[in-house]
């Protein structure tokens, strides 16, 4: 059984930073969307969580960017689920340009759980036996916990917008990746390129929290990030950049 999924999505202006690159929510937005539309035509999408009283919640992304994709691109993505364990699902990404060149490849690691108790279930229950079909994995990467770090810099400007909010009625993934990067200062970001970004999602965010702390450290080419409501760490972010 072939269980990968292929969409072409073309890069529009709205979506791209003062340079003409994708912007990195944009991406994360790119891989989740050809990621839902997936598993429902698996009979594991949305459809499927709501009958069952279920929600599938992404620990990882781990997200390798070849080479950034920029206005007017046409992408090529392809996703698969690449393997599951008892309760863990991984599912796997590769973006290519029109002319197959790989420009992203990306990893996550899923957990379905009852929304009922807000706990993990076992996936043997729920997913067919043919789920994943041995394709080889575009980023072989392990799910591991991130280095702590001491933060040089501390910002706590980030508010929660009504648009940063899903139907989930949380903080949309996408938004952590967004935080991350702008956290660095506009100098930086300026002068630098995205090359990848490793997101650990430990805990959602609600729509009605008042405030986000977003603690940084960056070391040459490579920043680091917690992001924290109160005392809670909610994301633990790292990305790596080059010389723009």
């Amino acid at each position: 059984m072939n269980n990968k999924y292929t969409e072409n999505k073309i890069v529009k202006t709205y979506q791209c930073d003062k340079h003409g690159f994708i912007r990195p929510v944009i991406l994360m937005n790119y891989l989740q969307d050809v990621a839902d539309t997936h598993a429902e035509i698996l009979g594991a999408g949305r459809v499927f969580c709501i009958e069952k009283g279920t929600a599938w919640v992404v620990t990882h992304y781990l997200v390798d960017i070849v080479e950034l994709p920029r206005e007017s691109d046409e992408l090529v993505i392809t996703t698969w689920p690449a393997a599951h364990g008892p309760l863990k699902a991984v599912r796997d990404f590769e973006v290519h340009g029109l002319d197959g060149r790989l420009m992203v490849r990306a990893t996550s690691q899923w957990i379905l759980i009852n929304t009922a108790v807000r706990r993990p279930i076992r996936l043997n229950d729920y997913l067919p036996a043919d789920w994943t079909d041995g394709a080889p994995r575009a980023l072989d990467l392990p799910f591991d916990k991130f280095p702590d770090f001491a933060p040089t810099e501390k910002d706590t400007q980030f508010l929660i917008r009504y648009d940063d909010v899903d139907v989930n009625q949380h903080v949309n993934n996408a938004i952590y990746a967004k935080w991350a990067t702008e956290s660095v200062g506009f100098d930086f970001r300026d002068t630098h390129r995205l090359r990848k970004i490793f997101l650990n999602f430990k805990k959602e965010i609600p729509f009605d929290t008042t405030d986000v702390i977003i603690e940084t450290a960056i070391n040459g080419l490579t920043s680091r990030h917690k992001i924290k409501t109160g005392d809670i760490e909610n994301a633990s972010i790292i990305c790596e950049w080059e010389n723009q």
